[in-house]
C-alpha cells in the first residue's frame, strides 16, 4: 500500500488544498468560510502547505484593505493526486 501524505491528511490541509485544486485561486476570507476554520489556524496551515510548495501566498492590498490569495503550485497538484491515488489503493477502488 502507498503511504498517505502526512502534510496533506490533516483535515484543514486536505480541505484547502481540494478547494484549491478546483480554482485559479482563493483568497483567506473565502477559505476561511469554506473551511469553517479561525483565521489563526488557518494561517499557521497556510504557512505549512506554502513552506512544503504545495500553494503560493500573495499578500497585498485591495483598496484599503489587506488581501491574502493562495494558489496551488504543480508540486501540490502533484502530490495532491499521488495523495488522492495512495487513498484509493486503501479503498480498492
Amino acid at each position: 500500500m502507498k503511504e498517505l501524505n502526512p502534510l496533506l491528511h490533516s483535515q484543514l490541509r486536505l480541505a484547502v488544498m481540494s478547494i484549491l485544486m478546483n480554482v485559479e485561486e482563493a483568497d483567506f476570507v473565502y477559505l476561511k468560510e469554506k473551511t469553517e476554520s479561525t483565521a489563526g489556524n488557518l494561517s499557521v496551515q497556510l504557512d505549512k502547505l506554502a513552506s512544503a510548495g504545495y500553494i503560493s501566498v500573495e499578500k497585498g492590498m485591495s483598496g484599503k484593505r489587506p488581501r491574502t490569495a493562495c494558489s496551488i503550485t504543480e508540486l501540490g497538484r502533484t502530490a495532491f493526486e499521488e495523495y488522492v491515488d495512495s487513498l484509493r489503493s486503501y479503498l480498492n477502488l
